[in-house]
C-alpha cells in the first residue's frame, strides 16, 4: 500500500468528542489520526529481534507533534504499511503544504502521551493495542 498523507484520514469533530464514534473508523483511519503512537508502540514491541525505532513529525517550528511511526533501516510504518521513510515524509509534506520536521522519540509511551498530549490506551473506548498487533500483522515488514 503506497503512503498516504495522515491528514487525508484526520479526525471530524465528533469524531474527536466521542471515543466510540472515533473507535468505529475503518483501521486505516483509526490509525492515521488518533492512535498512530499507539501502532508506531505495538509495531516496535512486535518485532524484538529487530532495531525497530520510533519517529514522529511536527509542523516546523511547532512543538506539537502530529503524527508518530515506527522505523527501521530507512523503511517506516504507520497506517499506511511499511513504506520508504523518504516517501513517508514527503506525502506529508506536500498534503500539508508546510515544512515538516522529523523528532525522534525515546520516552516510553507514558512520558510520550503526557508530554505530546495523546490518550494512553486506556482512554480510548476499547484498548486500541489487539487491533494494533492485528494490523501490524498484516503488514510484511520489509525484512520477511
Amino acid at each position: 500500500m503506497a503512503a498516504r498523507a495522515a491528514g487525508t484520514f484526520r479526525r471530524t469533530p465528533i469524531e474527536r468528542s466521542d471515543q466510540r464514534v472515533a473507535w468505529d473508523r475503518a483501521d486505516q483511519a483509526f490509525f492515521a489520526a488518533g492512535a498512530c503512537h499507539i501502532l508506531a508502540w505495538v509495531c516496535r514491541d512486535s518485532h524484538p529481534e529487530r532495531p525497530v525505532e520510533l519517529a514522529a513529525v511536527r509542523f516546523a517550528g511547532e512543538r506539537e507533534v502530529f503524527h508518530v511511526y515506527a522505523v527501521w533501516d530507512g523503511w517506516a510504518f504507520d497506517h499506511s504499511g511499511w513504506n520508504p521513510e523518504p516517501q513517508l515524509l514527503a506525502v506529508n509534506r506536500d498534503f500539508e503544504g508546510r515544512r515538516l520536521e522529523r523528532l525522534e522519540i525515546t520516552d516510553s509511551l507514558a512520558e510520550f502521551c503526557a508530554r505530546n498530549h495523546h490518550r494512553m490506551p486506556n482512554q480510548y473506548w476499547d484498548d486500541p493495542r489487539p487491533r494494533a498487533r492485528e494490523y501490524v500483522n498484516r503488514h510484511i515488514p520489509p525484512w520477511a
